[in-house]
C-alpha cells in the first residue's frame, strides 16, 4: 500500500487519480483533487458534455468555478477522456479510482443500479494491482458490498474498497470539499486508513466509521435530515394558512433568541438529492419491514406544495381552463440562494406540468437570472425577462428565493399585469405584508400567509 502523510506532499504512486462520472459531483471533486496536486483523469461517456468539458466549458454554474477549471486543464492536473481504457493508454500509474455516476429513480422510485454496475464492471478491467477504489455515488445501503465488492473480488487483483459520500452543497462545493469533515467507512481497517489518507491531502478531518454501510447510510441521513426539516418549516405554513396566521411572523417570532426552535423559512424543496435520498432510504429498508414514517411523510409533504401552491392561484385568479390567461413562472432552478443553473428535480418544473393540466389552454411562461433561455423553452414553455413575464399576465409565481427577486419594482410590474392580477411569492422574498399596503390593485399570496394578503 503506499504510504501519505498528512500535510506532507503526494507520493508518486498515489498521484494518478481517475474519477469516472463528471455530473456535479465528479467534475467538481475532480478539480478539486488537480487544485490538490493529483493528477486527475475525468471519464465522461457523454460525447457532447465531454466535449463542452474538452473545450473548458463546465456544463454548470458555480461562481468561480469555470476559470478554476480551465486553470487546471492548462496546468494540466486535469484531463478528460472518454473512458478508463482511455485512462490507462494515456498515462501509468494511475492508483484511486473514484466512481461518482447517478443513481436516478425509476418510475416506481426504485434506484437504479445499472450506472453503478457498468463503471464498476468498467473500472475493474482495468484496475492496477493494489489498486484503491472509492464508491461516492449516492446508493441503496449496502449497494458498495453487493454490487461492486463482487467485482473487483472477480479480477483476481489486490484491491481496496471504501465508500466516502459527497456531501457539499450545490453553489459552494468547492469550498466545502476542502473544509467538511470526508466520512470514511471501508471493507477493511486498511482499506479506510488508505481512503482517510488519500482525502486528506483535500480536507483537514476525515471520520472513519466502522462499515460501508455506516458511510452509505450517513450519505442518506444527512440529506433526509433537511428535507424532514425543511418540511417542518412548510407543515407550519400550511397550519398557519389553515388558521389564518402569519406563518411568517410565527416562524421569525418563534425562533428569536430561542436556540431549541429554529424553524425553516417555508418554500419549495427539490433539487437531485433531496427529492431522491429519502426515497432511497426508504428502499434501503423495505427488506427489513421497517418504514421511517417521519421521513416518508415530510418528504410527501415537500412534494405536495406545487400543486397547493397551483390551486391557490388558479382559485384567486379564477383561471378555468386557462383560456385568455397567462401565467408566469420566475424561477426555474431548484434553488436560488447559492445561485444555480440546476434544474434537475426543481419544483418549478412540477409547477409548470400542474398548471398545464388544469389549465391546458393558458400562455405559460418562464424566467431565470441564471438558467439558459434555451434550457427553459426546452420544457416547452417560453423564456421572458421579468417584465416581460409580468407584462399581461394573470398570475405570476415566484418560485425559488433568488435575491434578486427581492429587489423588484412590484408595484410598477404588477400594473402591466392583466385583469386578475395574482402574485405568489412561494418563498416571501418580496416586500412585508405592511410595506406593501400601499399598493393597489393585485393580489399577493404567499406560504402561511393566512390565505393571501389583498392589496
Amino acid at each position: 500500500m503506499a504510504e501519505s502523510v498528512r500535510g506532507g506532499g503526494i507520493v508518486d504512486s498515489e498521484r494518478g487519480v481517475c474519477v469516472v462520472g463528471m455530473g456535479y459531483v465528479g467534475l467538481t471533486l475532480a478539480v478539486a483533487l488537480g487544485e490538490c496536486g493529483f493528477d486527475v483523469w475525468g471519464v465522461e461517456r457523454d460525447e457532447g458534455l465531454l466535449s463542452s468539458l474538452l473545450s473548458g466549458e463546465p456544463h454548470f454554474y458555480e461562481k468561480g468555478f469555470a476559470v478554476r477549471m480551465r486553470r487546471a486543464l492548462q496546468q494540466e492536473t486535469l484531463h478528460f477522456v472518454s473512458s478508463v481504457k482511455e485512462v490507462g493508454a494515456s498515462r501509468e500509474g494511475v492508483s484511486v479510482f473514484i466512481l461518482t455516476v447517478g443513481t436516478p429513480l425509476d418510475a416506481e422510485g426504485v434506484p437504479r443500479m445499472d450506472m453503478i454496475e457498468r463503471v464498476a464492471a468498467e473500472v475493474c478491467e482495468h484496475l492496477v494491482d493494489g489498486g484503491l477504489v472509492i464508491l461516492r455515488s449516492t446508493v441503496q445501503v449496502g449497494t458498495t458490498r453487493r454490487v461492486v465488492l463482487p467485482r473487483l473480488e472477480a479480477t483476481g487483483k489486490a484491491f481496496m474498497l471504501a465508500y466516502c459520500p459527497e456531501r457539499t452543497v450545490e453553489g459552494h462545493a468547492m469550498a466545502e470539499l476542502v473544509s467538511l469533515p470526508q466520512v470514511v467507512g471501508g471493507l477493511d481497517s486498511s482499506s479506510a486508513w488508505r481512503a482517510a489518507l488519500f482525502f486528506q491531502h483535500m480536507t483537514p478531518t476525515t471520520v472513519r466509521v466502522s462499515s460501508l454501510e455506516a458511510a452509505e447510510t450517513i450519505k442518506l441521513l444527512d440529506n433526509s435530515f433537511r428535507d424532514v426539516s425543511f418540511a417542518v418549516g412548510n407543515e407550519v405554513a400550511l397550519l398557519c394558512d389553515a388558521l389564518g396566521l402569519d406563518g411568517r411572523e410565527v416562524i421569525q417570532a418563534a425562533n428569536t433568541g430561542y436556540v431549541r426552535t429554529q424553524i425553516p423559512q417555508p418554500g419549495f424543496v427539490g433539487g437531485p438529492c433531496l427529492h431522491k435520498d429519502p426515497h432511497i432510504l426508504e428502499e434501503s429498508l423495505r427488506a427489513s419491514g421497517h418504514v421511517p414514517q417521519l421521513i416518508k411523510y415530510g418528504r410527501m409533504l415537500n412534494e405536495s406544495l406545487p400543486r397547493y401552491v397551483c390551486e391557490r392561484v388558479a382559485t384567486a385568479a379564477s383561471l378555468g381552463d386557462g383560456r385568455g390567461h397567462k401565467i408566469a413562472v420566475m424561477g426555474m432552478a431548484f434553488k436560488g440562494r447559492p445561485e444555480t443553473s440546476d434544474v434537475r428535480a426543481s419544483p418549478s418544473i412540477d409547477v409548470l406540468e400542474f398548471l398545464r393540466q388544469a389549465h391546458p389552454h393558458a400562455q405559460l411562461c418562464a424566467h431565470d437570472f441564471i438558467v439558459a433561455d434555451s434550457v427553459i423553452e426546452a420544457m416547452g414553455v417560453q423564456a421572458v425577462s421579468v417584465e416581460e413575464g409580468f407584462r399581461d399576465a394573470s398570475a405570476v409565481i415566484i418560485a425559488t428565493n433568488n435575491e434578486r427577486y427581492q429587489w423588484l419594482e412590484v408595484d410598477a410590474l404588477a400594473a402591466t399585469m392583466g385583469q386578475a392580477r395574482v402574485i405568489f411569492d412561494v418563498w416571501s422574498v418580496l416586500p412585508s405584508a405592511e410595506q406593501t399596503q400601499q399598493a393597489r390593485g393585485y393580489t399577493l399570496l404567499r406560504l402561511g400567509a393566512g390565505g393571501g394578503l389583498v392589496s
